[in-house]
């Protein structure tokens, strides 16, 4: 799916993803390795045209693994618990080559993120979306806070100690009526 629909059909999911996941410049991509094993590596995100864009030096491990293996998981920065809230998204990432459309991002990047990344030279990926969960904490309860894209899943699960949550309870936040 693409980055627009998803805040199409639940703006206001949309909304804390784009904050907590594009905003801050950075997110986490986790893709697989040759052995099987997870690779984590920071890149910058850029939204263009209604969709997730990901540039990657082309000789990068990253672009080797996404070349054996198109799946990838998306990770929000965290820095510490104040700012706990986790965005997580999986998809798939499909390697775009068009010299036009690495032009468009070159241009894009550069008026986005205030760098210009030289055509040819830099591997590119547009992520469609399978799924998006939100994780945090509900400052009202104490409680873990999760939703569920698509699914449709959005619950508190309250602490029973430090360690331990209890069974969720639904709640409708951020994703619209069933």
């Amino acid at each position: 799916m693409k980055w627009a629909e998803i805040a199409g059909c639940e703006p206001a999911l949309g909304t804390v993803v784009h904050d907590r996941l594009i905003k801050p410049g950075v997110v986490l991509v986790g893709t697989t390795r040759r052995d099987g094993s997870a690779r984590i590596s920071g890149v910058e995100p850029l939204l263009m045209d209604g969709e997730l864009w990901l540039s990657m030096m082309r000789t990068s491990a990253k672009v080797a693994d996404l070349d054996r293996d198109r799946r990838i998981q998306l990770h929000s920065i965290i820095t510490g618990p104040q700012a706990a809230t986790e965005v997580k998204v999986r998809g798939t990432a499909r390697a775009e080559t068009s010299r036009d459309v690495q032009q468009q991002y070159a241009a894009e990047a550069a008026r986005q993120l205030g760098w210009r990344p030289v055509v040819g030279e830099f591997a590119l990926f547009v992520v469609s979306v399978d799924d998006v969960t939100v994780i945090g904490y509900d400052t009202e309860t104490g409680a873990q806070y999760v939703a569920r894209w698509p699914e449709g899943q959005e619950y508190l699960r309250p602490s029973t100690t430090p360690t331990s949550l209890g069974p969720p309870r639904p709640v409708r936040r951020l994703l619209s009526p069933a």
